[in-house]
């Protein structure tokens, strides 16, 4: 008989431990030490028992494969999978609930049983009725999807295998439970082992497999982060549920380029492309508005434009706030610090605000020179050129550091008909300057506010 052992495994990073534990010690989560029990086998591996068929193979011998992407007939979720999907390939999808995962998917769903391939769906939150009913708001009309309301591994695995489907979907992996472990749907050990044997399916039958996974209040995928090494692709969903954009953001990808982006509209319709994200950004700008800089940001390789907006109030507390949305609050508060430093701006007694319109999120330090432009407008209460686009790091000692492909946000902003560009002194070497459009390179601070403000 096998000897049972009960151990405390982290939900958010996967440590083990013999004894609970209050505290993580590997990633420092509270209250995340769950007890599950383990089956130990009495055998004991040696060197006699290894087996000695292994196979090498010198890397100038190996040949390189071609993969034939499938695609979804959507251009912006293709976009975000390099091209499409790859046959055997297992894609991982987060999102917060009713951001619109299952939305995307069953229009995933559509449109490749319209080229005649087989689509088993397998969803453990939902019954058939109720991916029926979703499926009628959407138009859902092919007749090549299979639904499986199931949480069994081993249900699943075997209407894999009786329908050999060309897609595969699971809705989510911490519903999935294998009778092979003792833990409940979602503990750690479960989905690990469900993802494996998901994945190992996929790649030997060549199917393409999206996996959706729940995310915690901090915004990262649930379960252990060994769930997110398995996979060969990662996708986020991003953005407010209240509001109607979305944004679907590569972290990682075996088969193309990361951090890659594609923006969506939510309707009553389902999901819809936005094709010009830089124009949906700034749709509804306010003009000659103090406060108000539009700057450029590299989004895998998508340049997109963006309006950054800044409030600079007298502080009614003891303390000035600072409150930031859609960027790095500890940049925008060396923002603040190089202001005063450098310029001479008391902002000590003033509340800052300080947000990227729209809701979308910037972390490249490129969004440092507008933020910094947009808070002097707004203190100085002088308007920044509607018709200029700011972009560049700024130093804590002041200065415009350059940022990578400025000669892409410069072709972005003539495509979308603006007139200035003020970037680091620093990208104007070897740049080529289209004629319609003026550029201006500020090296430090001063020079910044002398171009944007006069």
């Amino acid at each position: 008989m096998p000897k049972i052992k009960t151990t405390y495994i982290c939900a958010e990073c996967g440590y083990t431990s013999p004894k609970w534990l209050g505290r993580c010690s590997d990633c420092g989560s509270f209250n995340s030490m769950s007890e599950e029990i383990i089956e130990k086998n009495d055998k004991v591996s040696s060197a006699a028992s290894v087996k000695s068929d292994a196979v090498l193979t010198k890397f100038n011998e190996v040949k390189k494969s071609s993969y034939e992407r499938i695609s979804t007939k959507i251009d912006e979720f293709d976009r975000v999978l390099s091209g499409g999907f790859v046959d055997g390939s297992v894609v991982l999808l987060g999102g917060e609930p009713g951001i619109g995962k299952s939305t995307l998917l069953l229009q995933i769903c559509q449109n490749i049983g319209e080229s005649g391939k087989k689509v088993l769906y397998v969803s453990g939150e939902e019954s058939s009725e109720q991916i029926k009913m979703r499926g009628e708001r959407l138009k859902i009309t092919t007749d090549y999807l299979y639904l499986l309301p199931e949480t069994s591994l081993e249900t699943v695995l075997s209407a894999i295998n009786k329908l050999e489907p060309n897609f595969l979907i699971i809705d989510s992996i911490q519903t999935m439970r294998t009778e092979e472990l003792t833990g409940s749907p979602g503990s750690v050990s479960q989905v690990r082992e469900c993802t494996m044997s998901l994945m190992e399916i996929a790649k030997s039958k060549n199917i393409p497999t999206i996996i959706v996974g729940h995310v915690t209040k901090e915004g990262s995928i649930a379960g252990p982060k060994i769930l997110e090494h398995i996979v060969d692709t990662v996708l986020y969903f991003e953005g407010d549920r209240r509001e109607m954009y979305r944004i679907i953001r590569t972290v990682k990808n075996r088969f193309g380029a990361t951090n890659e982006i594609g923006v969506f509209e939510m309707t009553g319709e389902g999901l819809k492309e936005i094709k010009n994200p830089s124009e949906y950004m700034l749709s509804g700008r306010p003009l000659n508005t103090p406060g108000s800089a539009v700057t450029c940001a590299i989004e895998g390789t998508r340049p997109i434009l963006a309006e950054v907006q800044a409030l600079v109030t007298q502080t009614n507390y003891g303390m000035a706030r600072r409150n930031v949305t859609g960027i790095d609050q500890n940049r925008v508060a060396m923002m603040l610090a190089v202001l005063e430093k450098k310029t001479g701006m008391q902002l000590g007694n003033f509340d800052s605000y300080v947000n990227i319109a729209g809701g979308m999120k910037i972390t490249e330090p490129s969004v440092d020179a507008a933020a910094l432009a947009a808070v002097a407008s707004n203190y100085r209460n002088k308007a920044i050129n509607p018709q200029a686009i700011i972009f560049g790091e700024v130093g804590l000692a002041g200065e415009i550091r350059a940022v990578h492909l400025a000669e892409a946000r410069i072709m972005e902003a003539k495509r979308m008909g603006f007139l200035e560009c003020i970037i680091p002194s620093a990208s104007l070497k070897g740049l080529k300057k289209p004629d319609s459009i003026r550029i201006l390179g500020a090296k430090d601070v001063s020079e910044l506010l002398a171009a944007v403000l006069g």
